[in-house]
C-alpha cells in the first residue's frame, strides 16, 4: 500500500463564504480565497468579517486557507495593498498567492513568516525558475498549465525541497496562464482584474474582406454576432480560423500518471462557479485521490469522471499535460457549455422525515433529485412525491427559485437525513437528457 501521507493536499476555490464551507464539507483540505480590492477575482464576494470568519472555521476544522494577492500592480494599487497587509495579523491565513517580484518583496519586508506561495501568473515553467523563487523565500510555486508530465517529473526532481502545485481542474485561458488582453481589447473589461468576457468563447462570422470593401486585396475580419459592423482583423492559414473555444481541464483520468510524481498541492480553478461545482469536483477528486492510495494498482477513472461529467463544461482536455496541446483542446463546434444535470437545491435545514431545501432550480412533484452526500460516493435518489411550503406546511406541485433564499420541505426517509447535513447540494437531470 502507497504511504498516505504522501497524499497532494487537495486545493478548491472559494468565491464566498458559503463555496468555503461547501469545499470543507465535500473533503477539500485548503480552499483559496481573495478580496476583491487584491486579487484577480474581482467578482467574488468576500467582506473581510467573512474572510475572517472562514480563517477561523477552517481552521477549527484543521484546514487551511490561502489569499491570493496575485494582482499585477500599477502605483495606484499600493495604498490598497498597504492597508490589506495591515488587516492580515487579524486574519490569519496559512499563506498568500503572489504573482508580482514587487508584491512578493513587500509582504518578505512587513510579514515575513507568513508563507509565500508563488502564482501560476508568474508562468513558472521550470526547475530554474522554481530554484529561482526558492532562493528569495517562497515556500510553493504554483506550476503554470503549460507544464508536460515529463517537466513536472524532472522539476520535481530537481526542486526537492519546496512545495508545487499544479492545476488539475477548471477553466483554460487561451492565452498565457491567464495574462489575456483580449477581452479587455474588446469590451474594456480586463482578465487581469479578475473580469474576463470570455470574449475567446464568443460566436464570430469570418469574412475575407470586409462586406463594403470585397475587391481589395484578401485579408480576413471577425465579426461577433451581437457586434454587427464591428470587423476584428485576423490571420486565417490553410486550416482556416479557429476561435478561441479552450475546453476545460480535466486531469482525474491521468491522476495514475502524476500522483506518483510527488506533487504536493492539487488546484481546482473555479471561485466564480457554484456551490453544485465545488460540491461535485471537491468529492470526485477526494474519492479518486484517496481511492489510488488504496490501491493504485486497480485504481480505474471512469466513476469519478461520471460525476464530473455532470457538471456544465466545454469538454474536457489535458492541456499540456502529453506536450503541446492539439485540436482536440479545442471546441470548433459549439461555443456553450456541457452538462445534463442543473443545480436543483441546498440543504438547509432537517426535520423528521423532512429535508429543508433552497431552492435554486424549478422543482416539482413527480420529479426524481440526486443528492450527493458528503459520507457516500454513491448520489442518494430523491422522488418528489410530495413539496411543502416552508411558510404554511401546506403542499405545492411546484415552485422555483423565484427569488433568493425560496424555502422548500421535501419527504424524505429517516436514515437519509443523517446522511444528508447542512450544505449538502441537490441536482436534477435535465428534461431533455438520455436516462
Amino acid at each position: 500500500m502507497i504511504d498516505s501521507s504522501k497524499k497532494p493536499e487537495l486545493l478548491l476555490p472559494a468565491g464566498s463564504l458559503e463555496r468555503l464551507k461547501t469545499a470543507f464539507l465535500y473533503g477539500a483540505d485548503a480552499v483559496y480565497a481573495g478580496m476583491p480590492a487584491v486579487s484577480l477575482r474581482n467578482k467574488t464576494s468576500f467582506t473581510t468579517d467573512e474572510m475572517k470568519a472562514g480563517i477561523d472555521y477552517a481552521h477549527r476544522l484543521g484546514k487551511k486557507v490561502y489569499l491570493t494577492v496575485n494582482l499585477f500592480t500599477h502605483d495606484s494599487d499600493i495604498p490598497k495593498l498597504d492597508a490589506f497587509i495591515n488587516h492580515l495579523s487579524d486574519l490569519k491565513p496559512d499563506g498568500v498567492i503572489v504573482a508580482d517580484p514587487g508584491v512578493f518583496e513587500l509582504f518578505k519586508q512587513r510579514l515575513p513568516d507568513l508563507p509565500r506561495h508563488i502564482s501560476t501568473q508568474a508562468n513558472v515553467c521550470s526547475s530554474l525558475t522554481v530554484g529561482f523563487w526558492q532562493k528569495q523565500g517562497a515556500s510553493l510555486c504554483v506550476l503554470g498549465r503549460e507544464v508536460s508530465l515529463p517537466e513536472l517529473t524532472e522539476i520535481r526532481r530537481k526542486c526537492p525541497d519546496i512545495r508545487l502545485e499544479m492545476f488539475i481542474h477548471g477553466a483554460l485561458c487561451i492565452s498565457y496562464s491567464g495574462r489575456c488582453l483580449l477581452s479587455n481589447f474588446m469590451t474594456g473589461r480586463s482578465a487581469n482584474k479578475g473580469n474576463c468576457a470570455h470574449t475567446c468563447r464568443w460566436r464570430y462570422r469570418v469574412y475575407a474582406n470586409r462586406p463594403e470593401h470585397p475587391q481589395k486585396d484578401i485579408n480576413y475580419y471577425l465579426e461577433e454576432e451581437n457586434r454587427p459592423g464591428q470587423f476584428f482583423p485576423i490571420d486565417e492559414d490553410e486550416h482556416g480560423t479557429y476561435v478561441m473555444n479552450s475546453r476545460d481541464l480535466c486531469l482525474l483520468p491521468r491522476l495514475n500518471d502524476i500522483l506518483p510524481i510527488g506533487i504536493d498541492s492539487f488546484k481546482i480553478e473555479g471561485r466564480n462557479k457554484s456551490e453544485y461545482y465545488t460540491a461535485v469536483t471537491a468529492r470526485a477528486y477526494r474519492r479518486a485521490i484517496d481511492d489510488w492510495f488504496k490501491s493504485p494498482e486497480s485504481w480505474q477513472p471512469d466513476s469519478y469522471m461520471a460525476e464530473l461529467m455532470t457538471l456544465q463544461s466545454r469538454g474536457y482536455t489535458v492541456g499540456f499535460l502529453d506536450g503541446n496541446a492539439g485540436p482536440e483542446a479545442q471546441s470548433y463546434d459549439v461555443s456553450g457549455s456541457f452538462g445534463n444535470w442543473h443545480y436543483a437545491g441546498v440543504v438547509r435545514g432537517q426535520k423528521t422525515n423532512r429535508l429543508i431545501v433552497e431552492v435554486k432550480d424549478k422543482i416539482e412533484t413527480g420529479m426524481v433529485l440526486e443528492a450527493l452526500s458528503p459520507y457516500q460516493f454513491e448520489p442518494i435518489r430523491l422522488p418528489i412525491q410530495a413539496l411543502y411550503d416552508v411558510h404554511t406546511g401546506l403542499t405545492v406541485d411546484s415552485i422555483s427559485a423565484g427569488r433568493i433564499g425560496q424555502m422548500i420541505e421535501i419527504e424524505v426517509k429517516n436514515d437519509i437525513l443523517s446522511l444528508l447535513p447542512n450544505l449538502s447540494v441537490l441536482r436534477l437531470k435535465c428534461l431533455n437528457s438520455p436516462e
